[in-house]
């Protein structure tokens, strides 16, 4: 079942016209969800990042888009699904309707459709002796910049670096700016750990303000024995870590485990997994 703002529809009839602004113009946001026996992780972020990318967009919020009538709304999704009881992964789709050419018209109005899946991995983990191999995807490069650090529809370099990442047998790509600096993975942020120090892109570079970059960086920020940064990286600094490991919220941490011909630990990734499940479990 797919929630076409509120009404719950058969996903074989869920259908969106071919005039939708988010189809013709990428004009539409999205937030993906991990959602466990009904408790969706981290929705307050989530939210309020929704709210900023949509007034960023320029976008009318309608005044029943509160906390609790989305939140209500996925949930209601998830029953309807019958992944009450289970973990989940959910889009939420925010688009502008319909109406315009690259100007909206006066009768488009802000539009949500809702999707769930399942997703067998309630809490996160570092997998023993998993390969996660990576490299530079360089055919297209991102501007910095307020619009490339939201999670909108116009993933193209995305799309294509992910076509070449499994053309080379990768398991992901690291995404360059237009300054070549490493700003983040396909499909998440990026971290740098050296000794006790620990590097992230700024957003002022131009990678996505993630939600789980937002738990790491609090984690991190508690440990007096460790020195975060949030500054640019170079090419050249990856082969010199110690690790790298990527986020999202839907896998949590992703260790890298080699990246052209150096190869990386996970000890770091893995002790951090287990305070994120804490911070999880206590509802932090």
């Amino acid at each position: 079942m797919v929630n076409f703002n509120g009404k719950l529809v058969n996903s074989n009839n869920a259908i969106l016209t071919s005039e939708n602004r988010g189809y013709k113009y990428g004009d539409a946001l999205f937030e993906t969800l991990k959602v466990v026996n009904g408790k969706i992780f981290f929705w307050e972020d989530h939210y309020f990042r929704l709210m900023a990318s949509m007034r960023i967009m320029r976008m009318d919020i309608p005044m029943n888009f509160t906390m609790e009538f989305l939140e209500a709304e996925i949930l209601k999704t998830i029953d309807a699904n019958n992944l009450s009881n289970t973990s989940a992964r959910v889009r939420l789709n925010v688009d502008r309707g319909e109406g315009g050419k690259y100007l909206p018209d006066e009768t488009s109005k802000v539009a949500f459709n809702i999707i769930a899946e399942t997703f067998n991995e309630p809490f996160y983990s570092v997998k023993v002796g998993q390969t996660y191999e990576v490299d530079l995807y360089k055919d297209f490069f991102i501007a910095p910049g307020l619009l490339s650090g939201l999670k909108n529809n116009n993933k193209a370099i995305q799309v294509m670096g992910s076509i070449y990442a499994k053309e080379n047998d990768l398991e992901n790509c690291l995404v360059l700016n237009t300054n070549k600096s490493v700003i983040e993975a396909l499909n998440g942020n990026l971290f740098l750990v050296k000794g006790d120090k620990i590097k992230t892109p700024p957003l002022e570079d131009g990678c996505l303000k993630g939600v789980m970059r937002k738990q790491v960086l609090e984690i991190l920020s508690k440990d007096v024995n460790l020195y975060t940064e949030e500054s640019s990286i170079s090419p050249f600094e990856l082969q010199k870590a110690d690790e790298l490991f990527i986020t999202n919220v839907i896998k949590g941490i992703v260790p890298i485990s080699k990246y052209r011909k150096k190869t990386y630990g996970n000890d770091f990734a893995k002790k951090l997994v287990d305070k994120l499940n804490t911070k999880i479990r206590l509802g932090a």
